[in-house]
């Protein structure tokens, strides 16, 4: 019996031995299976070559409405009082229209001085002239002295002086008469108002801003990398989310730009209605065809909320490359960041990782029609 046992118990311990070492090998094999799946094999993808292509080209850019060209009203005389206004924001006004009214009742009672002043000197001018004609007369004859034509002279000289003092009074108050009525300087919409009736104007206050023929443009901020390609006539689409969009044209690009956001400025021509001045608008401004790099749009990948492409190296393996997007079509996409002639990965990018071993399948080849079956031979 003693012998039996450990027998059994010696069997037991050699079957549990040799269960180990099966394990072994199996883990062993895994392992190789593994490192052979990471380090040997190798992705099996389709690439592409990035080429150079002229692509119609847009440049987007965002900025401010503002007026074409604002003008500032004033009073040109002062300290009369506003009797009535007439003109109020919003409204588009004629030039030389009637916007507000002052107190003109001293002017008119000055205006009425002045011209009996002119009917003074007037008189006065002629009835020295007329003594003047009797002294010149009367001296040819010898009954009057030189010195009497002189004096007779002398007062038809300061008579036509005073006149011509008395005409200028009357034009000036005639003048200022006129100034009391503020009359719109051009035609356009009224977009600020700073006079209520009864109140005394001062020369000079603004009391109204017109936007000249009621234009609009939109003051965009362009990159300093995009800016050499916008210039003056350039059609574009003027978006908001408030209001839409509308036709513009660019009417000029500032020769300035900002040292410290690198942005330049183009003013672009608004001609849809509903923009109003201090309104955010973006600006889609047609460049014309332009040589860019292109490349598969199903080659374009985001990592890290990034455009990118897979490029192939030298060494078989895939690297990530950042990419900045110009255009974008169903078949080519436009990009900034790659040169023309580089392999990008089209089919299989999105399973990439950085510096994974890829092989590249051969190019695709249209499939050939299958051969017509030679007809049976006719049975003799």
């Amino acid at each position: 019996m003693m012998r039996n046992s450990w027998a059994g118990a010696a069997v037991l311990t050699l079957a549990l031995m040799l269960g180990a070492c099966g394990a072994g090998d199996d883990a062993a094999k895994k392992a190789e299976t593994k490192a052979g799946a990471t380090g040997g094999s190798s992705l099996t993808v389709t690439v592409a070559t990035a080429s150079l292509q002229n692509l119609p080209r847009t440049v987007t850019a965002s900025g401010t409405i503002s007026a074409w060209e604002e003008v500032p009203v004033g009073a040109e005389t002062g300290g009369l009082t506003a009797t009535a206004v007439y003109i109020d924001e919003g409204r588009y006004v004629r030039q030389g229209q009637p916007l507000v009214q002052l107190n003109d009742a001293l002017l008119r009672a000055q205006l009425r001085q002045q011209q009996a002043a002119v009917q003074t000197a007037q008189a006065n001018a002629a009835r020295d002239q007329a003594a003047l004609d009797r002294a010149q007369e009367l001296k040819e004859r010898g009954f009057l002295s030189q010195a009497s034509l002189d004096t007779a002279l002398a007062n038809k000289r300061a008579s036509d002086a005073n006149l011509a003092a008395a005409q200028a009074s009357l034009s000036e108050t005639r003048t200022r008469l006129a100034q009391a009525t503020i009359r719109a300087p051009v035609s356009g919409l009224v977009i600020s108002r700073s006079v209520t009736r009864g109140q005394i104007v001062s020369a000079g206050t603004e009391l109204f801003r017109i936007v000249r023929d009621g234009r609009l443009e939109l003051d965009a901020q362009v990159p300093e990398t995009e800016l050499h390609l916008v210039r003056a006539g350039q059609s574009a689409v003027i978006s908001s989310d408030q209001v839409g969009e509308a036709a513009g044209t660019v009417r000029i690009v500032t020769p300035e730009v900002n040292a410290e956001t690198r942005l330049g400025v183009a003013r672009i021509a608004v001609s849809g209605s509903g923009f109003r001045p201090g309104m955010f608008a973006r600006a889609r401004i047609q460049v014309g065809d332009q040589p860019a790099v292109t490349v598969p749009t199903a080659a374009v990948l985001y990592r890290e909320n990034r455009p990118g492409v897979f490029v192939m190296g030298t060494d078989g393996r895939a690297r990530f490359q950042p990419v900045t997007v110009l255009s974008r079509t169903t078949d080519r996409t436009a990009v900034t960041g790659v040169e023309a002639g580089v392999r990008v990965v089209v089919e299989g990018a999105g399973f990439l990782g950085e510096g994974d071993r890829v092989t590249v399948a051969p190019a695709r080849t249209a499939a050939a029609p299958p051969a017509a079956r030679a007809p049976a031979a006719a049975k003799k």
